[in-house]
């Protein structure tokens, strides 16, 4: 995972690694109350200002390691506050630093509508009970002495979905959240989580169905070249897991199928937009409901997957991982036949791992489940390119015009050009995370970091195209459309 503190996941990971080894040992019912106590034992505090706070966030995060809210209030969104632990971030947006001349021109007085600026001693002053944060002074002042300091999670969020209470307790708008997490690791103070299926999972693991790990196609590099999806295999099948399946063959799956539909929409001189990201499917469906005509019927690649799975072992629980928080909301909100049962983080699979003293091992790759279209899907750009040659594949050869768009400011600016009747393209592939789902917040490292081992990785594998690799896996005859499946 990526933030900008390292401490702030270790504490995550830790919570979640002692959740899933109490419900490893049939305990967690009775002893999770306790948890906070052995986690934080006192009498000193070691993060916060005292050791209640800490234990108070603990008990929070158990909470969401559980699927609930951490405060016990009801709401439908993924993305969650840790009330707890919001704090000392600067309740005044806009503060005057030492640049201020304390001109006679006043300008940032006179710009104020609502007077809160005084002209002190040595400089101007904003009394924070009387701002309302609309930034004329900023913009007045001839200095640039005063300074915005926007909270780092509203700052982050890309719909505008985050504000403060009457406490300045961080809260999100569920009416415009679009779950995309990406604020989670914005936060200094790790006051952002998101609900998991930690205890769900654990608890499949220990019944007598079948429970297959479904992961990401941006798993490839990110841990290294020689951490392999039969790395991956191996140690999942050891800590419980029936198989595990490349949800690239779901890319391929989703490919093909979408490249059906774009076909028919392309001779009617229709647009259609991707379906395979949540985020930005949410986005459409909170910000643009009037553009929910043109999304692509065609299901996800983990739903692809999952349905697949399910075809051959109809008790099957499915399970997939990756660095996506808004798969999590595709689970629970979207409510798609035959979709996953459960999403994970790579964070929450490797603190499951961790409960069972298992170790990921360096592993020859054994069995390529998808072509390296459906691998790519996992970069922005990846979804069209896949799209286009299974186009291709169906004999449909014209010059059809893609705007690939890198994260959602990208994706706000295609999707404001069509709902104006502008969009100049044919189709839009829009990725919420900048990089497309590898750079997804809950990823294990920074892109660049990985990419070059991504595509050594990638370009070991034979050259099947994506018709081929369906037929060869069965996959061809899944229905991939949301409401056809049984």
């Amino acid at each position: 995972m990526v933030t900008n503190d390292g401490t702030i996941i270790q504490i995550k990971h830790d919570i979640l690694c002692e959740v899933a080894k109490l419900v490893f040992a049939g305990k967690f019912e009775t002893e999770k109350e306790e948890l906070p106590f052995r986690m934080m034992p006192g009498p000193k505090a070691k993060y916060r200002c005292c050791v209640y706070k800490e234990r108070e966030i603990v008990r929070q995060r158990v909470r969401l390691a559980e699927g609930k809210t951490p405060h016990g209030a009801r709401n439908n969104l993924v993305v969650q506050v840790v009330q707890a632990a919001c704090e000392d971030c600067p309740i005044s947006r806009y503060v005057v630093t030492d640049n201020c001349q304390k001109c006679m021109g006043k300008a940032c007085q006179q710009s104020c509508n609502f007077g809160a600026i005084d002209i002190g001693r040595t400089r101007a002053h904003i009394d924070p009970q009387k701002c309302r944060e609309c930034g004329k002074c900023a913009a007045a002042c001839p200095y640039n002495a005063i300074a915005d300091l926007i909270r780092p999670c509203r700052r982050s969020c890309p719909v505008g979905a985050i504000t403060m209470d009457e406490n300045f307790i961080c809260t999100i708008d569920e009416k415009k959240c679009i779950q995309c997490g990406i604020c989670i690791h914005s936060c200094p103070f790790g006051a952002i989580s998101s609900k998991s299926f930690v205890v769900d999972v654990c608890k499949a693991l220990m019944s007598d169905k079948p429970v297959y790990a479904m992961i990401a196609p941006s798993a490839e590099g990110q841990f290294g070249e020689g951490i392999t999806f039969e790395s991956w295999r191996n140690a999942l099948k050891e800590v419980g897991f029936t198989d595990l399946v490349e949800v690239g063959l779901g890319g391929d799956m989703t490919a093909y199928s979408e490249a059906t539909e774009w076909s028919e929409a392309y001779q009617k001189g229709e647009k259609k937009t991707t379906s395979c990201c949540p985020g930005f499917v949410n986005m459409i469906h909170l910000h643009y409901p009037d553009l929910e005509k043109y999304v692509s019927t065609t299901v996800s690649p983990m739903c692809g997957v999952s349905r697949w799975v399910k075809s051959k072992n109809p008790d099957a629980i499915t399970v997939f991982i990756g660095p996506c928080i808004a798969k999590k909301s595709e689970v629970l909100d979207q409510k798609i036949p035959g979709n996953a049962d459960y999403a994970l983080t790579f964070g929450e699979i490797r603190a499951i791992i961790r409960a069972k003293n298992v170790t990921i091992k360096e592993a020859e790759e054994k069995c390529q489940q998808a072509s390296t279209f459906g691998k790519w899907f996992g970069n922005s750009g990846g979804v069209a390119s896949a799209v286009l040659e299974g186009m291709k594949e169906q004999g449909v050869t014209d010059d059809v015009k893609v705007e690939r768009c890198n994260g959602s400011d990208a994706c706000k600016r295609a999707l404001l050009m069509l709902k104006m009747g502008r969009f100049p393209g044919d189709f839009i592939e829009g990725m919420a995370c900048d990089g497309g789902c590898v750079g997804g917040p809950s990823r294990h490292v920074d892109v660049a970091k990985f990419k070059k081992a991504r595509e050594n990785m990638i370009q070991k594998a034979d050259s099947r195209n994506i018709k081929e690799n369906l037929v060869r896996l069965e996959a061809d005859k899944i229905p991939m459309h949301r409401d056809d499946w049984q």
